[in-house]
């Protein structure tokens, strides 16, 4: 398998070792797999055996060989295992999937370590992080941006690892207590904690401009976690095939999901495995009051605010106004035009975006709704509240504010499709406590590997919205 930039597909090909461990690519685009694989029915009906006798960890390591031929096929299934094992994840299917109602499902992906979605790629990315690294001997510096979750996910997956030192950064004030004390009570003295003045786009923005100084990047061993990484959205398409599998007893049947999102990692992960061939009808993005990517599915623009016009919600890790993934899936929606996508996503877009006219016209809109299945939604503070409300109290079941985006936008897009649809469950209802009391007038329940957190001690640094000012604490603490 080979893998190539989205602004540059006439550059030598690279392995997966070769993109691993930076993320970005030296053009400024993001990698993708030369072709997809093809989930022909013979595999998945093997895959559904495996999956039923073996579990989520095997299933994970056959998914993998399909991206990935230059690590052993006896070291992916060693570190899949390790990745996704009991009592890491809380439950033994790691995903386990429920019914909602006679049209919903719900697939848990927050019984990991931190209670999030995230953990479902960052458990592997340090395995294989860890793995390469030893492999080279090497170090690396990760460098990451948060709006809640993937900090904690990525910070409790490098946690302790000897390789590898986390710079984090997190938008000052814009966390729930308990995602703060997720991540600041880390005491490990190979994680960082950056609270930066400014919302989760100006800290995203930091995290490029540090990658785009390639002398910086090169000296500096400095490395991505966050879904700009395509060994992210790698494990990530593994949850929506064990779904898949748990959900349909055959081949024929078809499903649909819905995803809140706002950086369109997760439901690109979706995207993927529909075009290697799941059987997947629509693909619904749900996206809160920062509703770029809902506007451009309904009107062909795309609109990233600036860090102004960015709202703080009460589902905060959906608060993106710039869905870094979006180009991945525009670049097949432009038949892999490569100096189009440079052209939208490396001018365009810093110009304040692009519209139908600069993608060509209408027939790129078509593609993506009906051939690749997008369709989308939003939903408010109120539509949050009632969701939470109704899904407690007509089926006793609590879901955090995220999954309440889901589920709210399914609903209103059921008629767009005749399958089930499965929402994919975004973190744990006790990571934002205070929006579960006003919709139902009691505290989520606190899992007990969670009961003492918030009285941690915290480990944070303040610094400027200053690319450069990040550059150089990160000098001052690796010493060099």
């Amino acid at each position: 398998m080979d893998y190539i930039s989205t602004r540059d597909t006439t550059a030598s090909p690279h392995k997966f070792t070769d993109i691993l461990l930076g993320g970005l690519s030296a053009d400024g685009g993001l990698f993708m797999p030369a072709t997809y694989p093809r989930l022909e029915p013979s595999l998945l009906d093997g895959w559904r055996d495996l999956l039923a006798t073996e579990g989520y960890a095997a299933l994970a390591a056959e998914v993998v060989k399909l991206f990935v031929d230059d690590i052993p096929t006896a070291v992916i299934e060693e570190l899949t295992a390790k990745a996704y094992s009991t009592p890491k994840f809380a439950h033994p299917d790691i995903v386990p999937v429920t019914e909602l109602d006679e049209t919903l499902s719900i697939a848990h992906l927050s019984e990991g370590p931190t209670a999030a979605f995230k953990d479902m790629a960052m458990q592997l990315l340090g395995e294989l992080f860890e793995y390469e690294l030893a492999r080279r001997g090497e170090a690396l510096a990760v460098l990451g941006a948060t709006s809640g979750d993937t900090g904690s996910s990525a910070e409790y997956a490098m946690r302790g690892r000897d390789n590898i030192r986390v710079f984090m950064l997190t938008p000052a004030g814009r966390m729930t207590p308990f995602q703060q004390a997720q991540m600041f009570g880390l005491d490990d003295p190979n994680i960082h904690n950056i609270a930066l003045d400014g919302v989760f786009d100006d800290c995203q923005d930091v995290v490029k401009e540090v990658n785009a100084d390639a002398a910086f990047k090169a000296k500096y061993s400095i490395g991505a976690v966050n879904s700009i990484n395509w060994a992210r959205l790698l494990a990530q398409t593994v949850y929506y095939i064990s779904t898949y599998l748990r959900v349909t007893e055959s081949n024929d049947e078809a499903l649909s999901f819905a995803v809140p999102t706002g950086n369109f990692g997760d439901v690109c992960a979706g995207y993927v495995v529909k075009r290697m061939g799941l059987p997947i009808d629509r693909l619904i993005v749900a996206t809160n009051e920062n509703d770029v990517l809902d506007e451009f599915f309904r009107t062909g623009n795309y609109r990233p605010r600036s860090s102004a016009e960015t709202q703080a919600t009460s589902s905060p890790s959906m608060d993106i106004s710039k869905a870094s993934n979006f180009e991945r899936m525009l670049f097949d929606a432009l038949q892999r035009d490569a100096s189009a996508t440079k052209r939208l996503f490396g001018t365009k877009v810093k110009e304040g975006g692009f519209d139908l006219d600069d993608l060509g016209g209408q027939e790129v809109l078509d593609r993506i709704r009906n051939d690749f299945g997008f369709v989308s939604g939003s939903s408010t503070h109120a539509d949050r509240l009632a969701t939470i409300k109704q899904t407690w109290e007509e089926h006793g079941v609590m879901v955090d504010p995220h999954t309440a985006d889901g589920i709210h936008v399914a609903r209103g897009l059921a008629s767009e499709t005749d399958t089930r649809i499965v929402v994919l469950e975004t973190a744990l209802p006790v990571k934002f406590a205070d929006t579960i009391v006003e919709a139902t007038g009691r505290e989520p329940e606190v899992p007990e590997r969670f009961a003492s957190i918030l009285a941690a001690d915290r480990h944070v640094t303040d610094l400027p919205n200053d690319a450069e000012r990040v550059k150089q604490f990160i000098v001052d603490t690796l010493g060099q």
